[in-house]
């Protein structure tokens, strides 16, 4: 015997369910522009703003290894996210908080995009942590469709 849905647990797991997706392209688009500066850092050094006196130095291209490999694993969870998966949204929360250091920092280098990509990675923190467990859909599945719901008329 299954239970029945009633609208408002139907719109509370259509609402969680966006967050997730919401949260899932944002992290695969956070991953892919990190991948970006990561090739950027690493193949010319001149793109970036070089400081003295900061007390964490380290080479630009070392800069470039830690954001391409962060960018590449913000893809791979975002797909797992995409999936709903449990591991995914416990994972991307940390890759998302790593994305965030590593961007603080690195504000010396590229002080804008550092500040937008830690915005971006606080919005993705914030969709993961609000949805609560069970309430989504598994995006690779169609919704049920709640009674109420008036047919659509061209």
């Amino acid at each position: 015997m299954t239970a029945a849905h009633t609208p408002a647990q139907t719109a509370k797991q259509e609402w969680a369910t966006g967050l997730t997706a919401f949260a899932a392209v944002m992290l695969f688009l956070a991953g892919l522009l990190d991948i970006f500066r990561g090739i950027m850092a690493i193949a010319e050094d001149d793109v970036f703003i070089t400081t003295r006196d900061y007390v964490f130095a380290f080479d630009l291209s070392g800069w470039g290894w830690i954001h391409l490999a962060l960018g590449a694993v913000a893809v791979i969870v975002s797909i797992g996210l995409l999936r709903t998966a449990v591991w995914a949204r416990v994972a991307g929360v940390a890759i998302a908080g790593l994305v965030i250091i590593a961007n603080f920092l690195s504000l010396p280098y590229y002080p804008v995009w550092s500040v937008v990509m830690i915005a971006l990675s606080g919005f993705i923190v914030w969709a993961l942590c609000v949805v609560p467990r069970g309430n989504l859909f598994d995006l690779s599945e169609e919704r049920p469709l709640p009674d109420e719901r008036p047919p659509n008329r061209v």
